[in-house]
């Protein structure tokens, strides 16, 4: 199975998302984080860092549960810029 490659859009929106996670950590250390969440602290990395940019829902909704986020503020501060939304497909 091969992967599609991720458009400009996925990246971006992985980086606005890592970085929200990173802000919302705050002093908390990573391994702290990762362990509350259930998943490891390589996870958690490579997510802030924007390497692994869309990650399976279960981890999201692990990770804000631990960070104490809704999955509505993800979804509102993931949100794409008007100038980057992501094209429709066409038939």
């Amino acid at each position: 199975m091969v992967r599609t490659p991720l458009t400009p859009w996925e990246r971006a929106r992985g980086e606005r998302f890592g970085q929200l996670l990173r802000a919302a950590r705050g002093d908390r250390s990573m391994v702290e984080v990762a362990a509350a969440a259930g998943v490891s602290a390589e996870t958690l990395r490579k997510i802030e860092t924007g390497r692994a940019p869309t990650p399976a829902f279960f981890t999201v909704a692990a990770l804000a549960a631990a960070l104490g986020l809704s999955l509505d503020q993800l979804v509102d501060a993931c949100a794409p810029e008007p100038a980057e939304e992501p094209r429709a497909l066409t038939a």
